[in-house]
């Protein structure tokens, strides 16, 4: 008994089917039904439902010509495909279209007709039920408007794979396969609109915007992209805010209040133009006209926001437009629109009514939409003529939505008609099949949908991608007044090809754009003004990153465009310019021959040198002399050959630095240096101890010969060079361009290793200090030959110049590195020249009487005494001290002289020639003079064999003048004893002669000390008189 009523109310249920849903719509039978949803309202009522009674249905408001206009595009795109002998012959589409009065509500209400005629439909009930208005399911839908909208229907149509192809939804949220698996459209998703919009905005170099969206599901996702974009491109978004048709008016003046008080001037917008029209009214109202408007494809051509009234605030709208297509015959189908004509489509009665401000008389007034406002409205027949009112409704010169309706429409006739003209075994379906044409399912087109690819009337390619999108491109517009009429008209200048992989996609002819206010000048909107080249943006704290301060560039950096984000480093052989605006090549600087620094040092050298090889042409010129030969004559010419090597290399160090001079002249320096103290120090060494042996023998002269001294140095010499070797095989210096400096290039030498260059200078100081303790320790030998003071004070020079040089050296930079180092080699080199050789050349040049062999027997002898007498007094003393304490102290007696004279005196030779000299040694507070006299003979060759000498010794009394005659009286004897050692076979006895004024007896003449004999004076003075080969 169940199961027979169940059946007998889905009876019931089949038959009124056909009232099932809205009340009014657009019906047509076919073989196939296709369902449309087209906003032919732009809303609803807003009404309070307290629920007190039965809730009523919502009145949808206001007149959508243009949709309406979208919905004769799917009726006219029909009835050519059932008027096609080549499209889905003998087969016949029918349709079944309802008004989503652009809310969700209206719209799933019309879906549900569409899901719940089909289910009944599956049920194949026509056995036993045989109505006459029985209509086939709903194999596809062609809707809807509003993205908001087309999620709700796609989720209820996705339940049973219905296919929705959508002419008009943008939002990318609607690309989800998972979530709406039946949806498909014929417009291009807002992916690529967001990204049009940023580059537009890019394009004319604004980077502080305003963002408002529509508070459904296509502004929310386009401006959440968009957002992105503006990022990406550090642009930034001063307000983003929501709009809504049903927004209250206090929500919205708070929306504009802060659009008016904002700095930025560009506002870009995605939402529909029903959502629009609240915020414009009220931007209208408080004249705000220093606004440019960017408008998405949903309001860029909206007539609800270009109108003439609100031209001097929109005027000059930039839009993102579908692309327009054509549509033959439509224009001639559109005007021949007539209510009584149109039985079937219940849309066309109102769309009188609005156009033409009527109520048709065969309708009741009561039944007119509308209440009391429509009662003042005249009565019309129905067969006014359309073309002479205007209308947006016949503003088809740009057929965009209407053409995307008009490509869904044929998109699914072309999945049938694979479906028609499918071949078994070649199907998409289970092991090839095909689906029947005549039992087709919803889920069955779908499939062929997503595989379909064919070309339109007009020569265009149709497939969808994997995502259900159809590409396209997009239209850019400006808003521009027509001459004619005052209206709005939409000019195109430009293009968005979303295709290009490469290159650049927008495209925009500026001369051809009307700002608002008739200007032709690009309007700024930025929250700071561009910097101008020479600086660049600077981050204010707390503000985004698009408010900045322009601050100048860096020295070294420059920027060459306004608005430069960061300066750009020069190269480094350049510097920026005053302004900052380009770079400039560096200046090049390094010690040159030809600035005045460079030629001041190139002529000390030049000195230098000139004065060591005169040094040295004096030296070889008179190098018999005793001078000379007393300054040890071969190891002098080797001095001065290194000292004019020193002059040389600081000449390395001028001129511009290449890898070979960097290489080579801190080894010439040390080198040198090192032969020049190592001749110095051999030198210095050998006069030491060729005095302190008291006793010569052939020992000393083996030592003391020449060889072993160029031996000696170069041994010293060798141990530099090989320092030298060292560092240039593991680090050479090279030539080394220096950037540091602002505007100069220092070209200079890399040293390759600081601690090279520091043994090298370390070893050469090593040497100097070991010369300076020797010359120190002989600084009291015979002063007329010997250097040793004066090597003292060349010494304590160039320790004083090196020592200075080594905080200079780190201290400076570029070109006077080298400059230091060169004024330090020529001072160390000029002491040593001065200090060593000036006060020899003096004598030999000015003072020839003193460059003679007996002021070089003279100084020696006098040396030896006073080694001997200082000896003597030393013991005398200890004796006197030990008498003293043993029997009493002795008393002093007054002044007494006191001479000592040879006991065989005798004249001159007669081929001789006397000379003498007398030297004076200070004991305390009392002198000692020291007369000794020469007779040699008139050839120098031989003159000490033929000298016999005459010695006197003179005492002038002081407080203890006793003792220190008696100490010299041992020296005396000691000395006439060994004359005879010393004569030749014609030598005469010397007289030696001692007168004393007062004499006081020594207390133990056995504790005299023994004195030098004259055999170990006239050897020392042979020694320095002599050549040193012959020694």
């Amino acid at each position: 008994m169940r199961f027979y009523l169940h059946y007998l109310v889905l009876l019931g249920s089949s038959c009124v089917i056909s009232t099932y849903g809205p009340h009014q719509r657009a019906q047509k039978k076919g073989d196939i039904i296709l369902g449309g949803l087209f906003p032919i309202h732009f809303g609803v009522t807003a009404k309070d439902q307290d629920l007190a009674t039965r809730p009523e249905s919502t009145e949808c408001v206001r007149y959508n010509f243009r949709g309406f206009r979208w919905l004769q595009a799917m009726i006219f795109a029909i009835e050519e495909i059932n008027n096609s002998s080549s499209l889905l012959p003998n087969i016949t589409l029918g349709y079944r279209i309802f008004d989503t009065c652009n809310t969700v509500s209206k719209a799933l209400e019309a879906t549900l007709s569409f899901v719940v005629q089909n289910k009944i439909d599956s049920l194949n009930l026509d056995e036993f039920c045989n109505c006459s208005e029985h209509i086939p399911s709903t194999i596809a839908v062609v809707g809807a408007t509003g993205s908001g909208v087309s999620t709700a229907v796609a989720n209820l149509l996705g339940l049973f794979y219905i296919p929705q192809v959508s002419y008009a939804s943008s939002s990318r949220l609607l690309s989800n396969k998972n979530q709406y698996k039946s949806f498909m459209r014929t417009i291009p998703s807002d992916e690529h609109q967001a990204t049009a919009m940023a580059e537009i905005i890019d394009f004319f170099q604004w980077n502080w915007v305003i963002a408002v969206a529509s508070d459904d599901f296509y502004g929310r996702p386009a401006i959440e992209k968009f957002e992105k974009e503006m990022e990406d491109r550090d642009i930034c978004i001063h307000l983003n805010e929501l709009i809504s048709q049903y927004f209250e008016e206090e929500r919205i003046q708070q929306l504009v209040d802060r659009i008016e008080n904002s700095s930025a001037k560009v506002i870009a917008v995605f939402a529909s133009g029903p959502d629009m029209e609240p915020l414009i009214k009220e931007v209208v109202r408080r004249n705000i006209t220093d606004r440019i408007w960017l408008a998405s494809e949903a309001w860029a051509s909206s007539s609800l926001i270009a109108k003439p009234e609100f031209f001097h605030v929109v005027g000059g709208t930039i839009g993102l437009a579908l692309r327009a297509g054509r549509i033959p015959g439509f224009k001639s189908f559109l005007q021949q629109v007539q209510p009584k004509m149109s039985s079937q489509n219940e849309f066309v009665r109102e769309f009188w009514e609005e156009t033409f401000n009527c109520y048709l008389e065969d309708r009741p007034r009561h039944l007119v939409r509308g209440g009391a406002a429509m009662n003042s409205r005249r009565p019309c027949t129905g067969e006014e003529d359309i073309n002479s009112v205007e209308t947006p409704y016949l503003d088809y010169t740009h057929l965009r939505i209407s053409y995307n309706v008009y490509v869904a429409v044929y998109s699914i006739a072309h999945a049938l008609q694979d479906i028609l003209t499918c071949t078994p075994g070649k199907g998409l379906f289970t092991n090839g099949s095909c689906a029947d044409i005549k039992k087709v399912e919803a889920w069955q087109v779908l499939k062929q949908l997503r595989h379909l690819n064919f070309t339109n009337s007009i020569g265009e390619q149709v497939d969808f991608d994997e995502s259900g999108d159809l590409l396209g491109n997009y239209t850019i517009v400006n808003w521009h007044r027509s001459s004619e009429d005052d209206s709005i008209v939409f000019e195109e200048i430009g293009h968005y090809n979303m295709h290009v992989k490469k290159g650049p996609r927008l495209f925009i002819d500026k001369t051809k754009i009307l700002w608002n206010g008739y200007h032709k000048e690009v309007p700024t909107s930025n929250c700071s003004e561009d910097c101008e080249p020479g600086t660049r943006k600077g981050i204010i704290d707390g503000m985004p990153t698009c408010c900045f301060e322009c601050k100048e560039c860096s020295d070294g950096e420059f920027s060459d465009h306004k608005d430069a984000s960061v300066c750009t480093k020069c190269p480094n052989n350049s510097w920026s310019n005053e302004n900052h605006t380009s770079c400039l090549l560096k200046e090049i600087e390094f010690l040159s021959w030809m600035e005045p620094f460079g030629i001041a040092l190139t002529l000390f050298a030049a000195l230098g040198i000139f004065l060591t090889s005169f040094v040295l042409g004096v030296f070889v010129k008179f190098r018999n002399t005793p001078i000379v030969k007393a300054t040890n004559r071969e190891l002098s010419y080797l001095l001065l050959f290194s000292l004019v090597c020193c002059f040389s290399s600081s000449l390395m160090f001028i001129g511009e630095p290449q890898d070979w001079t960097c290489r080579l002249r801190q080894p010439a320096f040390g080198i040198s240096f090192v032969l020049c103290i190592s001749c110095i120090l051999v030198k210095t060494n050998r006069v030491l101890l060729v005095f302190e042996a008291k006793i010569p023998t052939s020992l000393h002269r083996k030592w003391w010969g020449l060889n072993l001294q160029f031996l000696l140095v170069f041994m010293c010499t060798f141990v530099q060079i090989m320092i030298c070797v060292v560092w240039l095989y593991n680090a050479p210096p090279e030539s080394y361009s220096n950037h540091d400096m602002d505007e100069i290039i220092f070209i200079t030498c890399n040293e390759g290793s600081l601690m090279a260059l520091g043994f090298l200078i370390g070893y050469t100081c090593l040497l100097a200090a070991v010369c300076f303790f020797f010359a120190f320790k002989s600084r009291k030998l015979p002063e007329n030959f010997n250097e040793a003071k004066f090597i003292t004070f060349s010494m304590l020079i160039f320790f004083i110049v090196w020592i200075s040089f080594i905080p200079a050296y780190v201290s400076t930079y570029g070109k006077f590195v080298s400059a230091v180092e060169v004024i330090a080699i020529l001072a160390s080199s000029f002491g040593l020249l001065a200090c060593i050789f000036f006060n020899k050349v003096y004598i030999i040049l000015f003072k020839p009487s003193r460059n003679t062999i007996e002021e070089v027997r003279c100084s020696t002898a006098a040396h030896a005494f006073k080694v001997a007498a200082r000896a003597t007094l030393r013991r005398s003393t200890v004796s006197r001290k030990r008498s003293t304490s043993v029997g009493g102290s002795s008393v002093s007696t007054p002044s007494s002289s006191i001479s000592f004279k040879s006991d065989g005196e005798e004249a001159p030779s007669p081929s001789g020639r006397q000379r003498g000299c007398k030297q004076k040694v200070s004991f305390g507070s009392g002198t000692v003079t020291l007369s000794l006299s020469f007779e040699e003979s008139r050839k120098n060759s031989v003159p000490v064999k033929n000298s016999r000498g005459k010695n006197s010794l003179e005492c002038k009394n002081s407080d203890d003048s006793m003792l220190r005659c008696k100490a010299l009286q041992p020296l005396q004897n000691s000395e006439a004893g060994s004359q005879p050692s010393s004569r030749t076979a014609s030598n005469n006895s010397s007289q030696e002669s001692i007168s004393a004024s007062k004499r006081e007896e020594a207390h133990n003449s056995e504790e005299t000390a023994s004195f030098p004999s004259a055999n170990s004076i006239n050897f020392v003075a042979n020694m320095f008189t002599e050549n040193p080969s012959n020694s």
